[in-house]
């Protein structure tokens, strides 16, 4: 299903005075998206543990933990070092993370015995890992077992729980609770109610299960930016979604977020304009990326030309098709990408505006840090 995204207006303006291609950041439309997901988690009691993985960038972070944060979610543990450097110690490693790797053994100790990390686990083979990495540490490495509620990746089913966290507590890890992600709340428009109740249901199962077999629950940690606010509800303890702060072409479509909440956008130039009804971008696939759900159409979308489709992508041009108004050539257009998260890590900086001119610069620090 091919799902259209309303009539389009961002929330801000463009500056004149970068080249493109550059990924542009509203710091007013940042602010109010993280202010709204803090204040919308903290009235219904469940904590935010925002995933990092999105903006990569300290100077975004530092304003989610300043709107209010239980802890801070990163993907690799090269990102959690960056945080670790930048001070931040409440840490949470959402990822199967394989530590049988001496390096990467070495690497999560180090990094454990400077924050306060938590890391997932899904095997019986990975918590024996993780045991042998961090045996001898002053304090015990706090794990949490990762759940399937519904998006066949990684994760359990709950009849293993117990078997995994009877491995955890056998390497001498600290078990304190379970995790799952919703994912596949993304596979369609309709998906994000039932798998927020999917993310609830597998949790409460989880906690039922640990605690009969004796274990204490201090984490039920959901979260995806679509099922964030729709599974804060007991016993969920906190939830961690990541695009929210940018917005994206996905959020919007999905429903998760209405097109004025977009705070990040690809700018690009036209340098070709045919006839025929196609034109061409300056920004191609090391700008936009070429993730593309399956009921989207296209790779990303242009508010100011919303009949356009961008049909295909090289690694410097989009070819854009449309039955509408054409733009010049030299003419400047915003993108709207699909996957904000891919976009970010395309790049080594953003670029910040206010009321359509450029107020700062931001580095983004863990870029490429993928193990």
């Amino acid at each position: 299903m091919v799902t259209p995204i309303p009539e389009p207006v961002l929330a801000f303006d463009l500056p004149d005075s970068v080249d493109t291609p550059t990924v542009i950041v509203d710091v007013n439309a940042l602010d109010a998206n993280i202010a709204s997901m803090a204040t919308r988690l903290q009235d219904r009691g469940v904590g935010l543990c925002p995933h990092t993985k999105t903006s990569k960038c300290i100077e975004v972070i530092a304003r989610q933990v300043a709107a209010g944060v239980s802890g801070l979610t990163v993907a690799t543990i090269g990102e959690g070092e960056v945080l670790a450097d930048a001070g931040y110690t409440e840490l949470f490693l959402a990822y199967p993370v394989w530590a049988g790797f001496e390096p990467r053994a070495r690497r999560l100790r180090a990094l454990h015995e400077r924050a306060d990390l938590c890391v997932g686990v899904e095997s019986v083979e990975s918590a024996r890992a993780l045991g042998a990495a961090t045996a001898g540490s002053e304090r015990a490495l706090g794990v949490v077992i990762e759940i399937d509620s519904g998006m066949r990746r990684t994760g359990v089913e709950i009849a293993e729980v117990v078997t995994i966290a009877a491995a955890c507590a056998a390497a001498g890890l600290d078990v304190r609770g379970a995790f799952t992600f919703g994912g596949h709340g993304y596979r369609d428009c309709d998906a994000p109610p039932g798998a927020a109740d999917d993310e609830v249901r597998a949790l409460t199962h989880s906690r039922d299960v640990l605690i009969s077999a004796g274990f204490d629950v201090h984490v039920l940690s959901a979260g995806s930016s679509p099922t964030a606010v729709l599974s804060a509800r007991p016993p969920v303890t906190d939830e961690r979604p990541g695009t929210y702060v940018f917005q994206d072409r996905l959020q919007v479509g999905i429903g998760a977020a209405p097109i004025d909440s977009v705070a990040m956008v690809v700018l690009a130039t036209v340098v070709a304009s045919h006839r025929d009804g196609h034109f061409v971008l300056d920004a191609g696939s090391k700008s936009l990326s070429s993730d593309r759900a399956a009921w989207l159409d296209g790779y990303g979308h242009l508010p100011a030309y919303p009949e356009a489709v961008i049909r295909s992508l090289s690694e410097h041009h989009a070819v854009v098709w449309t039955t509408g108004p054409r733009p010049s050539v030299g003419e400047r257009v915003a993108v709207v990408p699909n996957h904000a998260c891919v976009v970010v890590n395309l790049v080594d900086e953003l670029t910040v505006v206010s009321g359509g001119a450029v107020v700062d610069t931001w580095r983004v620090a863990s870029r490429g840090r993928n193990s």
